[in-house]
């Protein structure tokens, strides 16, 4: 039976989907969304940009590095271009599975997404802060080999987990279950480009419990989730600096964001 959605309060993910120019969103959404954007003008722009960025990731990876295999966890709802239209318009036999811990976020992907008939396009229930049980469940790994050199798409998910430790030991679970030549790539809210008294009113924001799990990160935090991998060029930027495609329209503060992709060696 498919789950009818709870509309009584606010979903965070609906609100994302929201920002990125989805239709699926009720006034708890909406309402957070005007009181967000009444502090951060920009925060819809910087959710395009921080989906915009995993979209060029994924080209790259696929088309200029030969990935063939992505595993998307904190996929959220489906949006053309979705992860698997691009990979597989690379390479039409890339193989991916989408991660969600949103009951009508899986609802959604198995009754829209369709995989082109020489790969694979999975959804599978899991969360982030289960990571064990993703990497065991039979589906994915029907799906993906971790033999081999697999692409993990964390983009817009860590900065929903504030406990650091329990963050950590998740990405640092899915690094060990990698092939060399794997990649991880973090797309990651911060507030490191906003003046100090736009981050205490958002702060304030996030600290009433009104608004969802929030924990924006500063470079070096980031940074600290790949220690030992291979970071690829340009390194740990903004989303609007990680290899840009035509005109960049938003500025790296309003962004605020960090972008890295970084190399199982």
């Amino acid at each position: 039976m498919t789950p009818e959605p709870d509309i009584s309060g606010l979903n965070t993910s609906r609100r994302y989907n929201q920002w990125l120019g989805g239709k699926d969103n009720y006034s708890a959404e909406r309402e957070s969304t005007a009181t967000i954007v009444g502090v951060l003008p920009n925060m819809m722009a910087a959710a395009r940009e921080g989906r915009a960025v995993v979209i060029r990731v994924v080209r790259h990876l696929v088309a200029d590095r030969g990935i063939g295999q992505i595993l998307d966890i904190g996929a959220g709802r489906p949006l053309s271009p979705n992860v698997h239209e691009v990979a597989q318009e690379a390479n039409p036999a890339s193989r991916i599975v989408y991660v969600d811990n949103d009951a009508l976020v899986g609802v959604q992907h198995r009754g829209v997404t369709l995989s082109g008939p020489d790969g694979v396009a999975e959804f599978v229930d899991g969360d982030l802060l289960d990571v064990e049980a993703i990497l065991a469940d039979e589906q994915v790994r029907s799906v993906i080999d971790f033999s081999e050199p697999v692409a993990v798409l964390l983009g817009s998910v860590l900065h929903l987990v504030d406990d650091d430790e329990r963050a950590h030991r998740a990405v640092r679970t899915l690094i060990a279950a990698l092939a060399p030549g794997s990649y991880v790539v973090i797309v990651h809210g911060t507030f490191d480009t906003l003046p100090a008294a736009v981050q205490a009113k958002v702060q304030a924001l996030i600290d009433s419990g009104e608004h969802g799990v929030y924990r924006a990160r500063g470079r070096d935090e980031v940074a600290a989730f790949l220690d030992g991998l291979e970071l690829v060029e340009p390194g740990i930027v903004s989303s609007v600096e990680w290899r840009p495609a035509g005109e960049v329209t938003t500025s790296v503060a309003d962004a605020m964001c960090w972008v890295a992709v970084a190399r199982v060696p």
